[in-house]
């Protein structure tokens, strides 16, 4: 039988509200068993760069990383972001490790193809490093990761946060029995935008297809929903969307998705 993983990534609007990271990074000390978590800080890496002088370039929601802003995002993912959560998750006797894709060649990935537009250093991932995820688990780390991977030949790469969590969670699946948790600032997917109550707990492909054409999941849900059932056609066991209760040992409202 394979161990179970939980692979959790944090949501930006969390990392963003000091108290909102202090509860949940309390919940996550406490959660047993193996587990990673995974986080950006594209917001904070807004704010240095503007009062650096230098205007934030964005594309239908997603960051242009030209090479000004590539220094900026790894000082604060990989610097400020990262280590502010791993001293904070010591203080909580929790043993976390900080880490981005180049440490232990962990995630590498891809210059993204300029097509219509070129996304300067941001990255697709093509592969992640499950043995030495699996040596620092079984040494008793709990791994942290930024959103910053490697191309393998000396290149930092800014990668979106949903999709490294998404791909960790499929390359430990051969090992281990993966659930991915996406944790942010709501209760689940909601039914209603304007209700935080109208949480839909239960949604597979065929149910997915029904809200997307109702228009019900659109816009910044879509691509977070996209990467959910990538995971799980990987062999994920569960994909989980919801606030910090998710992860308490008795969960309040949150959504299940499954194939």
């Amino acid at each position: 039988m394979k161990s179970k993983l939980a692979v959790v990534k944090i949501g930006g609007n969390v990392i963003e509200n000091k108290e909102e990271l202090s509860s949940f990074l309390n919940v996550f000390a406490k959660m047993e068993g193996l587990k990673i978590l995974v986080h950006g800080g594209g917001k904070k890496a807004t704010q240095v760069l503007k009062k650096m002088g230098i205007t934030p370039k964005m594309e239908g929601g997603r960051r242009i990383t030209d090479a000004e802003s590539l220094e900026v995002v790894t000082m604060v993912y990989g610097g400020l972001a990262n280590k502010t959560i791993v001293a904070q998750l010591q203080a909580l006797a929790c043993n976390a490790i900080g880490l981005s894709g180049a440490d232990a060649d962990t995630v590498r990935a891809h210059k993204r193809p300029v097509k219509e537009i070129d996304y300067g250093f941001a990255g697709d991932v093509d592969s992640v490093n499950a043995t030495s995820i699996s040596d620092l688990l079984h040494s008793g780390f709990v791994p942290v990761f930024c959103a910053l991977t490697h191309n393998g030949e000396g290149q930092l790469l800014n990668t979106n946060a949903d999709t490294i969590a998404s791909e960790i969670a499929i390359g430990m699946g051969h090992s281990y029995e993966t659930t991915l948790y996406y944790c942010f600032e709501k209760k689940g997917v909601l039914s209603d935008i304007t209700d935080d109550n109208s949480v839909i707990k239960n949604i597979d492909s065929k149910t997915y297809k029904e809200l997307r054409e109702n228009g019900v999941i659109s816009e910044g849900m879509l691509p977070k929903l996209e990467n959910c059932f990538h995971a799980l056609q990987k062999n994920v066991h569960k994909v989980c969307i919801g606030d910090i209760s998710m992860i308490h040992s008795e969960p309040d409202l949150y959504t299940t998705l499954t194939l």
